[in-house]
């Protein structure tokens, strides 16, 4: 099995009227629930917009974003299922719910970690 990264970015969802956005909620907590049940769902989390924090390999800290980022995440879903088109099937799924698009990456996995 693989392990897959689904998120989207800080801000997409900011043009959602207030009841979209609880629709978008009762629609996503469905799809969770759809995923637990299938066995493919690992975590998931949406992210407070806010700067980060980032910590160089000395241990000194700087706000962030880095500089080089454009983008910062907004929230993110992991799940575990056998292949990417599986993943994308899945991602199809979430960004039906929250009405945004998802972008998918698979994670290296280390089943000791």
């Amino acid at each position: 099995m693989k392990r897959f990264l689904i998120s989207f970015d800080d801000g997409a969802m900011a043009d959602l009227s207030e009841e979209e956005l609880r629709e978008a909620g009762v629609d996503s907590h469905k799809v969770v629930a759809e995923a637990k049940k299938a066995g493919v769902w690992v975590f998931g989390a949406g992210l407070p917009s806010q700067r980060a924090s980032i910590v160089a390999t000395d241990g000194t800290v700087a706000e962030g974003p880095d500089p080089e980022t454009k983008t910062a995440i907004g929230g993110f879903s992991i799940i575990e299922v056998p292949s990417r088109e599986e993943a994308l099937r899945w991602a199809a799924e979430i960004a039906a719910a929250c009405r945004c698009a998802q972008e998918v990456r698979e994670l290296f996995y280390d089943p000791e970690s």
